[in-house]
């Protein structure tokens, strides 16, 4: 068979691993062949592709980022796309294509599975948002790095009695925010799932800070909201392509904790820091069993399907179950975020 493989949306550490997986199980255990395109699905539709063989993938385990680039590019959102992308299939007589990415790449892998291409999907994204797997690639460094600056502010925070601020991605769920706020001690996490009252921040944290602490650590998502009727209005910026802007939410929490407090506050934006460096065993891992099963699912004959860790295993998911769906974060977990504050 002839494999398509493609990685779209925006980079995480894990990438290199479920590709040099597809590509070691593809020609070591069926003799596929493996076709790479570059730079998501605009690849595809441009036919920019770059055969994959043993060499490109030696040591690229450890590298974060992805050997084949990526792009924010909808094939069904194009005028002419679809038709494109099924030109390049037949032009490059593919037997099927694997596509890894977050919602709106695997979204685009339905449209194009509607349009009688055999697909299997593999989920990825830091924000782990994706619904019908319990990780996606990408979430578990992120958050160790995102707990990593908690716990180096933590310090500075404590040495000027300050309140420190860190903004972590998370535009539609609060994943990042919630785990990494429990693992780093954050007095006050705020998600998209649960706006937020500032009044309540306000008075809690001048009880902290009188009562048995002279600082604070506040973790902010970048889709935090406030709630509706309460004392602090906020519209969210956004970018020309539909984005938050970083930092916005977290200066303005910031702004509204000094001017209500008096406290020194400062802000600390993650940013593209949460997507860069060596992806974690987990990742590694979990990359490397979703290239495996994507690869064993194609030669089977299944298609429109996404590859899902389930507990301990990895199983197949109907595409159409997941597309256009948000994985919000459990109340039990937010809860357990508000109980440890």
């Amino acid at each position: 068979m002839r494999i398509g493989l493609l990685t779209g949306g925006g980079d995480c550490p894990g990438l290199n691993a479920a590709i040099r997986a597809v590509v070691k199980q593809g020609m070591g255990e069926y003799g596929h062949t493996i076709i790479g395109f570059r730079n998501g699905w605009k690849g595809v539709v441009d036919g920019d592709i770059i055969p994959l063989g043993r060499q490109d993938i030696r040591n690229v385990l450890p590298v974060g980022g992805t050997l084949l680039g990526t792009a924010r590019f909808h094939p069904h959102a194009s005028d002419g796309g679809i038709d494109a992308v099924l030109a390049t299939v037949e032009a490059e007589r593919l037997d099927a294509m694997i596509c890894i990415g977050g919602d709106g790449t695997l979204h685009a892998a339905s449209k194009v599975a509607d349009a009688g291409v055999n697909i299997v999907a593999i989920p990825k994204t830091i924000d782990n948002d994706v619904e019908g797997t319990d990780l996606s690639i990408g979430f578990h460094t992120a958050v160790n790095i995102a707990t990593e600056a908690i716990d180096r502010v933590h310090t500075t925070a404590e040495s000027h009695n300050r309140v420190m601020v860190v903004e972590v991605m998370g535009r539609h769920a609060g994943w990042i925010a919630v785990n990494a706020g429990i693992a780093g001690g954050a007095e006050v996490v705020l998600a998209p799932e649960d706006p937020f009252d500032m009044d309540a921040i306000e008075k809690f944290l001048r009880h902290r800070h009188r009562a048995h602490a002279n600082f604070s650590i506040v973790v902010v998502a970048e889709g935090a909201v406030p709630r509706e009727g309460g004392s602090m209005e906020f519209t969210q910026e956004l970018g020309k392509y539909g984005e938050i802007i970083a930092g916005s939410i977290g200066e303005r929490v910031s702004a509204e904790i000094a001017r209500r407090t008096g406290f020194d506050t400062r802000l600390t934006v993650l940013g593209h820091v949460q997507r860069g460096g060596e992806p974690t065993p987990t990742d590694r891992i979990l990359g490397s069993r979703f290239g495996v099963a994507a690869v064993d699912a194609i030669s089977r004959g299944e298609s429109k399907v996404m590859t899902a860790l389930r507990g301990e295993s990895v199983v197949l998911v109907p595409l159409d179950e997941i597309a256009g769906k948000v994985k919000h974060v459990p109340a039990e977990l937010l809860r357990v975020a508000h109980a440890l504050s």
